[in-house]
């Protein structure tokens, strides 16, 4: 999915990348359920989000800022093959860390996010502005790919638009439940 895709989806949604933190506590805490969060390329922002909402507490359990590989393997549990086959920019590993910090934490939705923010480190093959969403819940898990890099998105632009989508994909797995 491209930004502009994104957008369009939120805008048919008629939802606003700012409102997204607070539609996601809200409809967590009607649902009476839990959210964790396994970053990469985010660092922390979606955690932030989460928490900037008050009554973040009774549905928000853990964020893990898991931007080496070492700590995507030994905290949220991605098998030490995905990330030497698949590399940690990719769906299997969005997947694993999603699973993992829901396994971790015990909580309803597990999301993650993994990606190429830039300046540097795109290649043909993963360019600036690839980011992986995974969503995992006790029903099921699976990743959503992004190119968040169109019309020369800068790093913070990538980032803010990777955690609007991993919120939005959570509201939406949220429905599910």
């Amino acid at each position: 999915m491209k930004t502009s895709e994104l957008l369009e989806l939120l805008a048919r949604e008629n939802i606003e990348e700012k409102e997204l933190p607070t539609l996601l506590v809200n409809a967590l805490t009607k649902a009476k359920k839990r959210v964790a969060t396994a970053e990469s390329c985010t660092g922390g922002m979606i955690s932030a989000a989460i928490t900037s909402v008050s009554g973040a507490s009774g549905v928000f359990d853990c964020g893990v800022c898991s931007y080496a590989n070492f700590i995507k393997h030994k905290v949220v549990g991605v098998r030490e093959e995905t990330l030497n086959t698949y590399g940690a920019v990719s769906d299997k590993t969005a997947a694993e860390m999603a699973r993992g910090v829901r396994l971790l934490s015990g909580a309803d939705i597990g999301v993650s996010t993994t990606g190429i923010a830039g300046p540097l480190g795109g290649t043909p093959y993963k360019p600036v502005g690839l980011v992986y969403v995974g969503i995992s819940t006790a029903m099921g898990l699976h990743t959503e790919k992004l190119l968040l890099g169109e019309n020369n998105a800068d790093r913070e632009r990538i980032r803010e638009l990777a955690v609007s989508a991993a919120l939005f994909f959570a509201l939406k797995e949220l429905e599910k439940l």
